[in-house]
């Protein structure tokens, strides 16, 4: 199940982004854990809440019109791979908004796309 959960150091910098929704699971030292009470995020070993992929995706939908798409293909080894695709509604593309590394997992496209979103949205928050 931790495969669902953003790891820590983009946890971390979702939370210096603002990201502040409600989370069940927290990164406490070393591990994933749910919280005995999940309103309270200022537990000694709680090192910073750990929302799901799709929480941070939604979150960078809805406070930065940023949309996200994760892409298979068969590369030229015809092995099936994926790579992730960032617009806005309108569907503006620029070039740093792709994924052009050749991913070879789902969960590897998932990771690199939120690493970019974090990214573009950086120098915005300051």
């Amino acid at each position: 199940m931790e495969k669902e959960f953003i790891p820590y150091e983009e946890a971390l910098a979702l939370k210096e982004l603002g990201f502040d929704e409600h989370c069940h699971f927290g990164h406490y030292i070393g591990e994933i854990a749910y919280w005995k009470n999940p309103y309270n995020h200022n537990e000694s070993n709680v090192k910073v809440s750990a929302p799901l992929y799709q929480q941070a995706f939604r979150w960078f939908r809805d406070k930065y019109d940023l949309n996200i798409s994760i892409q298979g293909f068969e590369n030229n080894s015809y092995r099936y791979s994926y790579t992730f695709c960032i617009y806005n509604r309108f569907h503006q593309l620029q070039d740093y908004e792709f994924g052009t590394d050749v991913l070879m997992t789902y969960e590897e496209a998932e990771l690199e796309c939120l690493k970019k979103l974090i990214e573009i949205v950086e120098p915005k928050s300051e």
